[in-house]
């Protein structure tokens, strides 16, 4: 099997003509003609295929031609795909219609202007490169004069906000044919402008955009739309009777986005690398779509493609390279004790319980931690494992799907806790560690304990580096961890760049329960003085010393020191 993976290819013809592998995903075709729904919304994750399954739709619908007016002809594309076997009904189908493609996805910027800009400019292009029937007689000069506006950027807001709808009136005139739209990452500037602060501006315009183009277009013969989440609380979508909406939650089309276990099974077996089923099922399988689980196609192509070049390649967090984590962040940034704790379960391989409804807005989040959650289902951070409905509401049992996605869990909190530890102050802390109060050391050491999210099973390394974020912004004291000294490493060695200053050493110990706390820290006191772990700190010229013994049992932590400062002499 020679065939390259198709990594950050996302155009049907080129994956096709240049013969990279491609999962056969053509009965889409076949199922949306069936379900004959006018205005078909999918919501999926990112980098689930959204975009490929996009392009193929637009090679399979559109009566192609170029510049010159040229018909191309795409049947070769599809040669040998199940859509070619599904009968007549379907295979009639192709190369009828004018075809409307937009991504959205470039209104990711900074600001209103720039986002705006970017959608004039995806508009603009789609109607150059229609542009063939200007040199028609079908359109009159006004309908010329309004295009070449529109073409050239030079339109009104009003013209751009119902670019659609008219380029499907041009093309409807010049085909004979209703027109076929397809839009893809709708949610992207919605998502953008709320975190960048011009949400209801950019809410306006997409607003005019949609619903002239598919809530009242008689032109129109089908429309695929696609994103992340459904919001029609947004008003988006007003009164648009004829839109179906197909989300991770519904039973049909699941198989179409995702790679399912047999495409999977394949995958390896072509690329020969059926010895890593196990590893690549434990970090890139468990979405559910409807009931069909399904992997991350991003992912798996990635991992497979890096396995192939080296046989001692891991697996890797390729999603979270790609997608926007900044909902996990707001959930993080915004947790309460409980939210927290349930975070922790959830990184834990354990499983909560949530309402769930589809139609929420960027506004509501704060509104309430549930929406949160909503966001992390949608969005693909959560899977669901059960469901249940009670009165007008659905329940669902939610879990970390995979090992990637639980990597993203840990990487963002870690990363949030860092920013936070910056912003606190911690001057009661550095001030009791110095004067040796074990007291106040203990209760504000638990006191950030309770107020952070952990996992790791609660291992030493986990306290280790808690204790090191917090101890080493002490001004006046260079913060070490795991220096060699002595016959060992102690924990962490807080030291003043005078050697006549002092040398503070601390060594962790972990409790098995909360009665033996105290016994942790004369172990670890014991072991500072067993290990010499001061010798090399003397021979530096250091001869004031504060030894800590510092035990942790989940939340708590109790700290005890030497009873008699040391001193060498």
């Amino acid at each position: 099997m020679k065939k390259p993976l198709p990594i950050g290819y996302d155009n049907f013809q080129q994956v096709i003509s240049e013969g990279f592998y491609y999962v056969d995903k053509t009965l889409l075709i076949k199922d949306l003609l069936d379900d004959n729904g006018n205005v078909n919304l999918f919501t999926r994750p990112r980098r689930f295929g959204k975009t490929l399954a996009i392009s193929m739709l637009r090679y399979y619908f559109e009566k192609a031609y170029d510049f010159n007016g040229n018909a191309a002809d795409n049947r070769g594309l599809f040669a040998g795909m199940k859509i070619m076997e599904a009968g007549e009904k379907y295979t009639n189908e192709m190369g009828k219609y004018p075809v409307i493609n937009l991504c959205l996805k470039s209104a990711k910027q900074p600001t209103y202007e720039m986002a705006y800009a970017s959608l004039v400019d995806e508009i603009a292009g789609e109607y150059r490169r229609h542009s063939f029937i200007l040199k028609a007689d079908c359109l009159t000069e006004s309908d010329k004069k309004k295009y070449c506006r529109i073409m050239e950027q030079k339109a009104s807001p009003m013209e751009n906000a119902k670019a659609l709808e008219f380029l499907s009136i041009c093309l409807y005139i010049a085909y004979g044919q209703k027109t076929i739209i397809l839009i893809d990452e709708y949610d992207v500037p919605i998502e953008n402008a709320y975190f960048r602060g011009f949400y209801q501006e950019m809410m306006d315009f997409i607003r005019s955009f949609f619903e002239s183009a598919l809530k009242t277009n008689e032109f129109l013969r089908l429309a695929v739309v696609t994103g992340c989440l459904r919001i029609s609380k947004e008003s988006i979508f007003t009164g648009l009777n004829n839109l179906k909406i197909i989300s991770i939650l519904n039973q049909n089309f699941a198989e179409h986005f995702g790679f399912t276990q047999k495409e999977v099974d394949e995958v390896l077996r072509d690329n020969h690398l059926e010895e890593k089923k196990i590893e690549l099922k434990e970090w890139y399988d468990g979405y559910l779509f409807g009931s069909t689980e399904v992997y991350n196609p991003w992912s798996v192509i990635n991992y497979v493609s890096e396995t192939k070049t080296s046989e001692n390649s891991f697996p890797k967090p390729y999603w979270s390279n790609t997608s926007s984590n900044s909902i996990v962040r707001e959930l993080i940034d915004n947790a309460d004790q409980i939210v927290r704790q349930e975070i922790e379960d959830l990184i834990e391989g354990k499983t909560i319980e949530k309402p769930i409804h589809e139609d929420i807005t960027y506004e509501d989040i704060h509104k309430s931690q549930d929406n949160l959650w909503n966001f992390l289902f949608f969005t693909g951070y959560l899977k669901k494992v059960s469901e249940r409905f009670d009165g007008d509401t659905i329940y669902l049992t939610l879990t970390i799907p995979n090992a990637e996605v639980r990597y993203i869990y840990r990487h963002t909190i870690l990363e949030w806790f860092d920013g936070k530890i910056g912003k606190i102050d911690l001057s009661g802390l550095y001030q009791a560690v110095k004067a040796g109060d074990c007291e106040a050391f203990s209760d504000i050491v638990s006191e950030q304990l309770v107020d952070t999210i952990s996992f790791f099973d609660y291992a030493e390394s986990y306290y280790h580096g808690f204790l090191v974020g917090l101890l080493k912004g002490c001004p006046g004291y260079i913060t070490l961890s795991n220096r060699e000294s002595g016959n060992g490493r102690p924990d962490i060695i807080m030291r003043t760049p005078s050697v006549r200053g002092m040398a503070i050493i601390i060594e962790i110990k972990i409790a098995k329960d909360f009665e033996k706390m105290e016994e942790g820290c004369d172990a670890a006191l014991a072991q500072i003085e067993e290990q010499n772990y001061e010798a090399s700190l003397y021979k530096d010229g250091y001869r004031k010393f504060l030894k800590y013994g510092v035990c942790f049992y989940r939340k708590e932590c109790l700290v005890k020191k030497q009873l008699k400062m040391s001193t060498k002499r």
